[in-house]
């Protein structure tokens, strides 16, 4: 089990997507707001007479002061060392309701948020109970209702509230990206389902436009032979079919080229019955040995009129265009077709003799048509080679499972994997798509007016937001004073011991009159006496013709050593009219 410590330093925290830092202006608006509403608390305490040392109590609100551009960079420690703080003093606390406001606003992790604000409420009740004999109320429970009062104000509320508003921001950030990611998959979606048809079409003209187009090129040769010999004059219109038939050949392998890759399955709506069946080999064969091309056919095992029409589609297929390339670059070359049917799988094999003469430079294939019949292989789960033989001719295998796997439909991702750095993905505004979460959002941006307006309201509502919590933080410290107990009753006596300034302090002084009274009549002093004197507060009248006076000798250190009572005589003046 791993323990997080919540005293240790947080990671420093990005702002939220979309929020802005507002410029200069905002960063030195802010901390100034703050620090005058501290100053404000302070003042209002002081002003009801509640405010102890103001002097160190300013100090602590600067330190504060000094913390606080700084609560963004160290979250955790600037404001667990403000709710230290808080408890010296009151000005401090809006200073620490705006670092609690900001950590809990940029906190995402919900227990390391509560494990920080926690911290910091327990830090403001214990500082304000430690310091207070010297800066705060007396007894204990008042220190601990003030404690209360700070950390309520101070963390507890603003901390609430940064939760709800950072919550509030996550939220909308998370629903704009699902909407962007939604859009991006939709985007996606319709350029997978122009590559698709892109695809279908390209494999349809490459299957069939190309192999009929290769037929009337063998055929117009073969007329172009005859005709040579039989009239000559017609042998240019030969020559003429023949050479746009090659050029039409070369131009749709460049149609082919733009319109995307081959491979995909054309769909069921161009299929019919008898494609990929026994009889539909067996017609491709028939034409082809019309076409000049002696083909032989070996068909073992059932017919493929139960199996799924993928499965015939891509059969059609293998035998189409293995046909059409021995037309096109073995037209002497014996040609051998092969399919063996059982109940797991169908292979077909198709392999041609060497022709007479090896093919020019110009007339190679592209390998198109060979890299689209693999890729529908694949895709139905099977395997394809195809390669050339020692013997100087070429050989086209495939195997292809009787029940096909669902390889053959495949999402955008594997279309993005089959055609990667293709620029044509997304034709209609595909820049927007690659978007990433992290992008800048327009609606994120300060130059729209709806969202000037929404942060001026923002920072209005946290400017009243903090005003009213400092009038809050207030009222509750004079509360907390107001109804502490007050000491009442006689002010206490003095003792032997006290120095001559806690005596002094307690209001006994020495008067000239008792002094004068008390010569000649008081008792000897005590041994080690540096002085005496004689206060009024300590004489009464006890009974008529006599007073009590009292004496408090101090030694030379100024401490008091002894309290003595004697009776000294009075003395009453005779009527006018008595004589002596």
């Amino acid at each position: 089990m791993v323990r997080t410590n919540p005293f240790r330093r947080f990671p420093r925290c990005r702002p939220p997507v979309g929020s802005a830092a507002g410029g200069p202006a905002r960063a030195i608006a802010e901390p100034a707001g703050v620090v005058l509403a501290g100053l404000g608390a302070l003042l209002a305490v002081g002003r009801l007479g509640f405010l102890p040392y103001p002097g160190l109590q300013l100090l602590a609100l600067a330190i504060g002061a000094g913390l606080l551009p700084v609560r963004r960079r160290f979250p955790g420690i600037v404001l667990l060392v403000l709710a230290a703080l808080t408890g010296l003093s009151v000005g401090v606390g809006p200073i620490t309701a705006a670092a609690a406001y900001t950590v809990a606003r940029r906190t995402v992790r919900a227990r390391r948020r509560a494990r920080l604000l926690g911290a910091a409420g327990a830090l403001v009740l214990g500082s304000a109970v430690a310091v207070a004999p010297w800066f705060g109320p007396e007894p204990v429970p008042y220190a601990v209702a003030l404690g209360l009062v700070l950390a309520s104000t101070a963390v507890v509320v603003p901390g609430l509230v940064g939760t709800a508003h950072g919550q509030q921001g996550r939220l909308l950030r998370a629903l704009r990206e699902r909407g962007d990611a939604a859009e991006r998959a939709r985007r996606l979606a319709d350029s997978e389902a122009r590559i698709h048809e892109r695809s279908r079409i390209a494999a349809e003209m490459h299957d069939l436009v190309g192999h009929r187009l290769s037929l009337i090129s063998l055929h117009a040769g073969g007329l172009e032979l005859a005709l040579d010999r039989a009239a000559p004059e017609l042998r240019e219109e030969a020559v003429l079919v023949r050479r746009t038939t090659r050029d039409a050949l070369r131009e749709l392998r460049q149609a082919l080229g733009v319109l995307g890759p081959l491979g995909r399955d054309t769909g069921p709506d161009a299929l019919t019955d008898a494609t990929g069946t026994r009889a539909d080999v067996e017609a491709l064969v028939a034409r082809s040995r019309d076409g000049g091309i002696a083909v032989r056919l070996d068909w073992t095992g059932p017919d493929l009129d139960a199996r799924p029409a993928r499965v015939r589609r891509a059969v059609d297929r293998l035998v189409r265009e293995a046909l059409t390339n021995v037309h096109r670059y073995a037209t002497a070359a014996h040609v051998t077709v092969t399919v063996v049917h059982d109940d797991a799988e169908v292979r077909i094999t198709v392999r041609n003799g060497a022709p007479p003469r090896p093919p020019a430079a110009g007339e190679t294939g592209t390998g198109r048509g060979l890299t689209g019949l693999r890729e529908r292989v694949e895709l139905l789960g099977g395997s394809f080679d195809a390669a050339a033989l020692p013997s100087g001719g070429f050989q086209v295998a495939a195997t292809v499972p009787t029940e096909p796997t669902d390889h053959d439909r495949p999402g955008a991702a594997g279309a993005a994997e089959r055609r990667p750095g293709d620029g044509r993905a997304d034709p209609s505004g595909s820049a927007g798509a690659h978007r990433g979460p992290g992008a800048d959002d327009p609606s994120d941006r300060g130059g729209r007016p709806d969202v000037r307006e929404r942060r001026t309201a923002d920072v209005l509502t946290l400017a009243f937001g903090l005003a009213g919590l400092s009038v809050l933080m207030v009222l509750g410290v004079a509360f907390v004073y107001a109804t502490r107990p007050h000491q009442s009753g006689p002010p206490p006596l003095p003792r032997v011991g006290m120095t001559y300034e806690q005596v002094a302090g307690l209001g006994v002084l020495d008067n000239a009159a008792v002094r004068a009274a008390a010569t000649g009549h008081e008792p000897p002093r005590p041994a080690g006496t540096a002085g005496c004197i004689y206060p009024f507060n300590g004489a009464t009248e006890s009974h008529p013709g006599g007073l009590i006076v009292a004496r408090y000798c101090f030694d030379a250190a100024h401490r008091l050593i002894s309290i003595d009572r004697f009776t000294v005589p009075s003395v009453r003046d005779a009527t006018p009219w008595e004589s002596p």
